[in-house]
């Protein structure tokens, strides 16, 4: 009897545990994985899932970056914080805001020296980041600092010493992150103790695509304690009792008197419009809203957000991988309309989204990275669990067409920032509406998406796709080895060859959909380019000169030369829209041979650039999964008779190229990209994947071994016609990585697919697993 109490009770117990787990999926993310080498945007633990206002400590933010793009803002190998940012977007950054008490010191100081600014020591076992929510001890000063929001409110929280110099800084004018130069700024505060402000900055890549625009970010901040005195400061220069300062690197503080372990909340209304904006939508979203009443409502729309896939599994390090990779995809890509509809436009103005009959905006507006590979990612969980986003990002991106005349690859503020210079959009424009997601203005979407195809003439930088006459004319992108406009018009033809060709495929299907039947012809003839660029004899893609010849002095392993981030020994396999065809080229037999002996090279490097870490990391190798170029070509193997082999290497590069820790998470270093790796596990580890984009006139997803016991998706009905679409295995561990048989609702599959339509239907797939490699099903 006593035996069998004791096994009830364990047994109640972990009854216990896996509904708590349930109901509290945010304890397995981990905002810290990937920290080390990581980009602006990537750390941002206070905010809610898209949202605007993205409130995070930074190590290293005030001293920017050359190019725009390196790693800078929080780093766990450092050991000082200089403050707290609240916006944290590509090309966006700053609004810093920082307790301290003692000396008043305005400048952030450096991280060899801390004591020489006003950064303050930490120490990792007294700091905590979980989704919605982020908790240090400011060592220097015995500050606990935390941050939380709602979409376009950061809450800051500090609780002080007892001490009669308890200061906040407001650091404005000073350049943060990927933001670039600050060309303008200005604080003040008002009689009621409101602070208020805004800085204008010259990112670097909005200089690049868009010369001469800025991007501005306005705040209005209310405090809940009055200060005892004030003034403004610039670098080291203070003065006391100034009420307002503008220009280049203007800053306030205020200075208090606080009891031991007495907190002085901020809500900082944000906006990319104006001030009055940022008033209200402080207003709108949290005047009557307490800090502890803001973090808890942060953590229930994270707890829904990442509610929608559901997984039933013992292993720990792969939950944490999971749900982490669910919450990057969530977390990137924030809002940029205000709570009214208004919104920054391209030519700098402010714009206004229609309102409904309740006077809240139709749909919002968003900064976004390049979508450069979003289709291998983002996008195919954005169709799955996410469509009313996706739905809204493509509304989004229709502003810029309408506003500007062109698509946009990337925008900040809505301003040109194409992260590579060419132009993916129409992908996820036709992948949208082949997944069936059509609440958009469909007519107006296709025109878009056929002139980012088709359209050469007084094409704005921004625009990306600068060589598409080129495309247009010969088939193909002919090479040139030195050029003397932009490095995008000559130095990566086949790159682009190859990504046009793709973006042709994806228009065809979607031209002969709504019955264009002259551009269907087009487009089609089009996504055959990349045969144009196929060498027989080496079995491999290689650049072509405008007379129809290849290059010569061809190294297959060079990057740079004709390939965008990679090589021809990556670039190769980038035919998604006919995979079959290029397997077909090459010969199955020796496709197999040769993608499996890439597997088995790149493993000895995770996957990746090995421990090195750097963003660039393994470009010049076989295979890079820390780059776009080629996410989709472990699961090639599905479309040459060998599915034994991507459900062996996608599993592996889960295991192998994913990690749990600051520094291996996503590789070593590498870029995470706005969710787009930690999107790909997502769905990876669901055993899901569509090479094609979701492009094709009926999407398939490739189907290989999950990694859980159970996944529930549940769906958008408002979209679906199914509630939720679950996914069961038997027998599953990384001792039995090969599917046996496959069932759709109790009928078996034979080929390793299944439709998207099917999916969204509704239902259950059932994969057996087990160690022995079949092919057959």
């Amino acid at each position: 009897m006593k035996k069998e109490l004791l096994a009830f009770i364990a047994l109640l117990v972990a009854v216990n545990c896996k509904a708590q787990n349930a109901a509290h999926l945010t304890q397995f993310v981990d905002p810290n994985i990937g920290t080390a080498h990581c980009r602006w945007f990537h750390y941002t633990p206070g905010a809610v899932p898209f949202g605007m206002a993205k409130p995070a400590p930074a190590t290293n933010g005030s001293y920017g970056n050359a190019n725009g793009w390196e790693a800078t803002g929080y780093d766990t190998r450092h050991q000082s914080i200089e403050g707290f940012p609240n916006f944290h977007e590509f090309q966006v950054g700053g609004i810093v805001f920082a307790p301290i008490t003692g000396k008043l010191q305005t400048t952030p100081g450096k991280l060899d020296n801390p004591d020489d600014g006003y950064r303050s020591r930490f120490d990792k076992k007294e700091e905590i980041a979980t989704a919605g929510y982020y908790g240090v001890l400011l060592k220097d000063y015995n500050i606990k600092a935390e941050l939380t929001s709602t979409k376009r409110v950061a809450f800051h929280r500090y609780t002080f010493p007892q001490s009669a110099a308890s200061h906040i800084l407001f650091d404005i004018g000073n350049r943060q992150g990927e933001s670039g130069p600050v060309k303008d700024a200005k604080v003040y505060l008002l009689p009621d103790g409101r602070v208020e402000g805004f800085v204008t900055t010259l990112p670097v890549y909005v200089q690049k695509y868009q010369p001469g625009a800025v991007i501005t970010m306005y705040f209005s901040a209310v405090l809940d304690k009055k200060p005892e005195s004030f003034g403004v400061f610039n670098g080291t220069d203070i003065t006391a009792g100034k009420k307002e300062i503008t220009g280049n690197g203007a800053g306030l503080y205020l200075t208090f008197a606080t009891r031991e372990q007495e907190a002085i909340t901020i809500k900082a209304g944000l906006s990319y419009t104006s001030i009055e904006n940022a008033r209200f939508n402080l207003q709108q979203e949290a005047a009557r809203l307490s800090f502890d009443e803001a973090k808890q409502q942060a953590h229930d729309t994270w707890e829904q957000y990442l509610g929608r896939i559901q997984i039933d599994t013992s292993n720990h390090d792969n939950t944490v991988k999971f749900y982490t990779g669910l919450y990057h995809a969530l977390l990137g890509r924030g809002l940029a309309s205000d709570v009214n509809g208004a919104y920054p436009k391209n030519n700098g103005t402010v714009g206004q989204i229609p309102l409904d009959k309740n006077g809240i905006p139709v749909h919002n507006h968003y900064n976004t990275d390049a979508v450069w590979g979003a289709y291998w990612n983002l996008t195919q969980l954005w169709a799955l669990a996410y469509p009313e986003y996706y739905s809204d990002f493509i509304k989004s991106q229709l502003l810029i067409y309408k506003d500007a005349g062109w698509l946009a690859d990337g925008i900040a503020n809505s301003r040109f920032v194409s992260g590579v210079g060419t132009n993916m959009v129409s992908i996820v424009f036709a992948g949208a509406f082949m997944a069936g997601i059509k609440d958009f203005n469909i007519q107006e979407a296709y025109a878009a998406a056929r002139k980012n195809e088709l359209e050469g003439y007084d094409r704005p930088r921004g625009a990306g796709k600068l060589d598409v006459d080129s495309f247009i004319k010969y088939g193909y992108v002919n090479h040139l080895d030195k050029g003397s406009q932009f490095e995008e018009t000559w130095m990566f033809s086949a790159s682009h060859t190859l990504e046009y060709a793709f973006s042709a495929y994806a228009m065809a299907q979607w031209a002969k959909r709504l019955g264009k039947a002259a551009d269907h012809k087009t487009f089609l003839r089009l996504s055959k380019g990349w045969e144009l660029l196929f060498d027989p004899t080496l079995k491999l893609v290689r650049p072509k000169l405008a007379d129809g010849s290849f290059v010569d002095h061809f190294d297959p392993a060079q990057p740079w030369r004709g390939f965008q981030e990679g090589n021809a020994l990556q670039y190769t396999y980038f035919v998604p829209q006919d995979p079959r065809a290029l397997v077909a080229k090459i010969g199955s037999s020796t496709f197999n041979t040769r993608l499996d002996s890439t597997f088995t090279i790149s493993e000895k490097a995770l996957f990746g650039g090995g421990a090195n870490i750097d963003a660039f990391a393994g470009i010049a190798g076989s295979y890079n999964h820390g780059n776009q170029p080629g996410l989709h070509i472990s699961w090639l193997f599905n479309f040459s008779g060998k599915p034994s082999l991507t459900q062996k290497w996608v599993r592996l590069i889960c295991n192998k190229f994913y990690g749990t820790e600051p520094v291996h998470g996503y590789g070593f270093g590498q870029d995470e990209d706005q969710g787009q790796l930690g999107a790909w596990y997502v769905i990876a580890a669901m055993g899901l994947f569509d090479v094609k984009g979701l492009t094709d006139s009926n999407p398939q997803m490739g189907i290989a071994g999950p990694l859980f016991n159970k996944i529930t998706v549940h769906l958008n009905q408002k979209y679906y016609p199914g509630k939720q679409f679950v996914i069961e295995t038997t027998n599953n561990s990384d001792l039995h990585p090969y599917i046996q048989t496959m069932q759709l609702n109790g009928k078996t599959l034979h080929q390793p697919f299944i439709s998207f339509a099917e999916i969204t239907k509704g239902g259950k797939l059932l994969v057996n697993m087990g160690e022995k490699a079949v092919d057959g099903y």
